[in-house]
C-alpha cells in the first residue's frame, strides 16, 4: 500500500538533538548548596571566634610562702604611727619672724623652735612695768600717810573720820598694786606666748610655715597657718593594724609577732602586741591593735606602711620547720555555686577551677588545694565570667 511521504518523515529518528537537550537529573544542585551552607556556618564560628572582643582582667601569680610567713597564725597590715605626736603652734597670732628647724632636726623639751614678731608685746609688758611701780610708789605714800594719820588720832589732832579716810586709801593703793601685778603677769604671758617651744623631745618630720607668714591660733584665717612645724617622738612609734572581728580570738596583748616593712622587706623587726583597743569599726568589722617594736631602727619612720605576722608562741617565730604554702591574692577568689573557685588563666582564654582555701596571710589566702606554684589567676573576676572566655591581661 502506498502511503504519502510527508507520512513516512515523521516516523523518521532526528538525531540532530544534542545531548544537553535533554532533561536531567537536579541532585548536583543539592550538593552544592550543602557544601555553601557548611562553609558559612564554619567561617561564621571561626570569624566569631576572632572578632569577639576579649574581657581586659588583672592577674596575680601563685605564690610559695616559706619562712615565719608560712609559720605565722596570723598576718594583717597596718601603717607605722608616732604615739607622741603634735601640731605645734602659737597661741598668739603674728608674724613668724624666726624659725630655726627644718625637716629631720632634732629637738629638745622646752628648746625654742620659733618666735613671733613681739614688739608690740614687749612694750605692753614695759607699759605694764610702770604701772606696777606707779602703784607701788603710790601705796607707799598711802601707807606713810596712814601711819600718820594713828599717831595724830592719838594726839586728838584729827578725827576717826580723817583715819577711816587715810585707812581707805591705803587698802585702795594696796589693791593698785596688786591689779598692776596681775597686769604685768598678763604681758608677760602674753609675750611668751610669741615664743614656741618644743613640747617633748622629738623630731620635726615637717615644717609648716615660714618665715614671714602669718601664724595664728586654730588658723582663723585662710591666709594664716595653724601650725609651725608637725613634731613626733621616735620612740613612740607603733604599728597600727585592723584585725578581722573572725580573727580577734587569735590575738592577745604580749603576742610576739613579726614586723616588716615594705620599704624594707629583706629587714624583720621583733615585735609585741600592746594595746587592742576595745572598739570595733563596724563599717569594716576589724578591730585595731597597736604592735610595739621590741628592735626598731632610725629606718622605722612614722606613715610607713607594714606587714605584721602573729606567732601563736616565740618558738613559732623562728619559723624553723615550716612546710611552705601556696597563697593567691584574696581578691582572686569567688564563689560559684557555694563554692569557692579561682578563674586560671590558659593563653588568652580562662579556666574555672575549685580551691580549698586556709589562712589569711596579710592580703593573701592560703591554697591547700586547686592549684600550683606559678599559676597565673584573674584578679577580681566578674560574676558572668566563664570557663573559656577570651582575655586580654592588662598591668
Amino acid at each position: 500500500m502506498i502511503t504519502d511521504n510527508s507520512d513516512l518523515s515523521s516516523l523518521r529518528i532526528d538525531r540532530s538533538k544534542k545531548a544537553s537537550d535533554r532533561p536531567s537529573s537536579g541532585w548536583w544542585k543539592w550538593i552544592v548548596a550543602l557544601v555553601a551552607v557548611g562553609a558559612i556556618v564554619i567561617g561564621w564560628f571561626v570569624l566569631r571566634s576572632q572578632v569577639t572582643p576579649a574581657t581586659s582582667v588583672r592577674v596575680a601569680t601563685v605564690s610559695l610562702v616559706t619562712g615565719n610567713d608560712a609559720a605565722a597564725d596570723l598576718v594583717a597590715t597596718g601603717y607605722v604611727v608616732a604615739q607622741r605626736k603634735a601640731e605645734v603652734a602659737s597661741k598668739a597670732t603674728g608674724r613668724l619672724e624666726f624659725l630655726g628647724f627644718e625637716e629631720g632636726d632634732l629637738v629638745s623639751s622646752g628648746q625654742l623652735i620659733a618666735r613671733l614678731d613681739n614688739k608690740d608685746f614687749a612694750a605692753s609688758l614695759e607699759l605694764a612695768r610702770a604701772g606696777l611701780n606707779q602703784a607701788e610708789v603710790d601705796s607707799l605714800d598711802k601707807g606713810r600717810k596712814y601711819r600718820r594719820a594713828q599717831s595724830l588720832l592719838k594726839s586728838g589732832s584729827i578725827t576717826d573720820s580723817d583715819l577711816e579716810s587715810a585707812e581707805a586709801a591705803y587698802k585702795n593703793a594696796q589693791a593698785a598694786v596688786a591689779q598692776a601685778a596681775a597686769g604685768v603677769r598678763v604681758a608677760e604671758v602674753n609675750l611668751e606666748n610669741t615664743y614656741i617651744r618644743a613640747p617633748f623631745d622629738g623630731t620635726v618630720l615637717t615644717k609648716n610655715a615660714d618665715v614671714g607668714e602669718i601664724v595664728a591660733p586654730f588658723a582663723s584665717s585662710a591666709s594664716s597657718k595653724g601650725s609651725v612645724v608637725t613634731l613626733a617622738d621616735m620612740s613612740s612609734l607603733e604599728v597600727e593594724a585592723d584585725v578581722a572581728e573572725s580573727n580577734l580570738d587569735r590575738v592577745h596583748v604580749g603576742q610576739p609577732c613579726e614586723i616588716v616593712l615594705d620599704a624594707y622587706p629583706a629587714v624583720r623587726y621583733r615585735g609585741q602586741v600592746k594595746k587592742i583597743v576595745p572598739t570595733a569599726d563596724r563599717s569594716r568589722a576589724t578591730v585595731l591593735t597597736r604592735v610595739a617594736f621590741v628592735n626598731r631602727d632610725e629606718r622605722v619612720l612614722p606613715e610607713m606602711s607594714a606587714r605584721i605576722s602573729f606567732f601563736t608562741d616565740t618558738l613559732s617565730l623562728t619559723g624553723s620547720g615550716s612546710a611552705a604554702i601556696l597563697t593567691v591574692p584574696k581578691e582572686s577568689v569567688t564563689s560559684r555555686d557555694g563554692a569557692k573557685v579561682v578563674f586560671r588563666v590558659n593563653g588568652e582564654t580562662v579556666s574555672i577551677a575549685s580551691v580549698v582555701t586556709g589562712k589569711e596571710i596579710g592580703g593573701q589566702v592560703e591554697i591547700t588545694s586547686g592549684l600550683a606554684a606559678g599559676d597565673r589567676v584573674v584578679l577580681s573576676p566578674s560574676g558572668k565570667m566563664i570557663s573559656g572566655q577570651k582575655i586580654s591581661i592588662t598591668q
